[in-house]
């Protein structure tokens, strides 16, 4: 069997907490953990969300540009999330060409 997993996207506006962690993405890992072991089909994707006026205005008080920004957060959650030992098979950002190839196929 084929199984998509996947959980909230982290909004790239600021650092990830220990709610996000126990709420969101903890619960997908272990699903998706699960499911491999189960001997199915399993991939668990995310990727940060990168669009909206919180993001922006959250840049312009780090008097920082939009893209520079959500780069640091993207690559601070990426790392954080290897460090938990999360087991995400893709973990793009919603503004790469890989992340809007996934969409598109959905």
């Amino acid at each position: 069997m084929k199984i998509t997993i996947t959980a909230a996207l982290p909004y790239a506006n600021g650092p990830l907490h220990l709610g996000h962690i126990r709420s969101t993405y903890l619960p997908a890992d272990i699903y998706a953990r699960y499911q491999k072991l189960a001997g199915n089909d399993a991939v668990y994707i995310c990727a940060s969300d990168e669009h909206g006026t919180p993001i922006v205005a959250a840049a312009e008080k780090e008097k920082k540009e939009p893209e520079e920004f959500v780069k640091y957060y993207h690559d601070r959650d990426k790392s954080e999330f290897e460090k938990l030992g999360f087991t995400m098979d893709i973990f793009h950002r919603t503004s790469s060409k890989e992340n809007r190839e996934m969409a598109q196929h959905f």
